[in-house]
């Protein structure tokens, strides 16, 4: 039952950074938001397989159609829409940084948190939504691939933000995290 409920609480933190809005790009077909944020921290916090449990049950309560997303969007509709492989990304991304933040020590390390939110949050979903977006939007990839580097400024920040609320919440309260804590 806790597993269940923290992964509801992430999956709605998702959500509810969706709410701020989207910032279009240039008119591109994807924009910027929040919501990235939040499945990096799902995954540094909830590990690997709650982490992608949460976005994924995020992606079903979209793909049912509740505007879970940012600017409101939901239904089936933005799983075949530009955006459609950032949001399978978001899952294989949370997914990811779970597993590079929980290898190790027990405790999270800022080196070993940054990289996994590099590596997961933007390598990986970037790997799988921009083949996506340059199919559905008919841009040669790397095209496609040279427009998204206008998202890597704002990615590396929730890269440093993600960091510091992973750590600042470990020292804070370490039973938030889905790791066995050692009472030292």
């Amino acid at each position: 039952m806790r597993d269940t409920t923290r992964v509801a609480a992430f999956a709605a933190l998702i959500a509810v950074l969706g709410l701020p809005g989207a910032v279009p790009v240039f008119g591109g077909a994807v924009p910027i938001t929040l919501q990235t944020l939040g499945v990096m921290l799902a995954g540094t916090i909830l590990g690997p397989w709650r982490g992608a449990a949460a976005v994924l049950t995020l992606d079903v309560l979209v793909l049912i159609g509740l505007p879970l997303l940012s600017g409101g969007r939901g239904g089936a509709g933005v799983f075949v829409g530009p955006t459609a492989g950032y949001l399978i990304g978001w899952i294989l991304g949370a997914f990811v940084v779970g597993a590079i933040s929980f290898a190790g020590s027990l405790r999270p390390t800022w080196w070993r948190t940054a990289a996994a939110c590099i590596t997961g949050g933007i390598v990986v979903v970037y790997a799988c939504g921009i083949p996506v977006q340059a199919l559905v939007t008919r841009l040669p990839l790397a095209q496609t691939a040279l427009t998204s580097i206008v998202f890597l400024p704002g990615d590396l920040v929730k890269v440093v933000l993600a960091t510091a609320i992973t750590l600042t919440l470990w020292r804070a309260y370490p039973r938030a995290f889905s790791r066995r804590v050692i009472n030292r």
